[in-house]
């Protein structure tokens, strides 16, 4: 993070043409995040999708989020307390992944009327 105008860190990884503004930088990755969408569906009130990723994927190379993340737990003294776990190593009872149960055999509720062929 470089320092900018009045004291405000920029999020700037390399030399060169700058995001214009950091905050809604911030804001793209926070509705990104939030709304669990694609880059190519961001929308445009937060500029050009692929400039935004671009931005992203440059500062995630230089390892700017992880330093950022470092500090932040470096400012707590509870932070190795707190995990984070997703539904991808959560277990759910059968039944909630959706499968059949009950009888294998399934009888109609009511008797069908069966009508004739019709002839072509």
């Amino acid at each position: 993070m470089v320092g900018g105008a009045g004291g405000v860190p920029r999020l700037v990884a390399a030399p060169g043409r700058q995001g214009r503004n950091d905050r809604l930088f911030l804001e793209a990755l926070h509705y990104f995040s939030v709304h669990n969408i694609t880059w190519r569906t961001l929308p445009e009130r937060f500029g050009k999708w692929n400039s935004v990723w671009k931005r992203f994927d440059r500062l995630s190379k230089a390892g700017v989020f992880e330093t950022f993340f470092d500090h932040l737990a470096s400012l707590s003294s509870s932070a190795h307390l707190v995990q984070m776990f997703d539904s991808t190593i959560v277990r759910a009872h059968v039944s909630a992944a959706g499968a059949k149960g009950g009888s294998k055999v399934r009888r109609p509720a009511a008797p069908v009327a069966v009508s004739p062929p019709k002839s072509i």
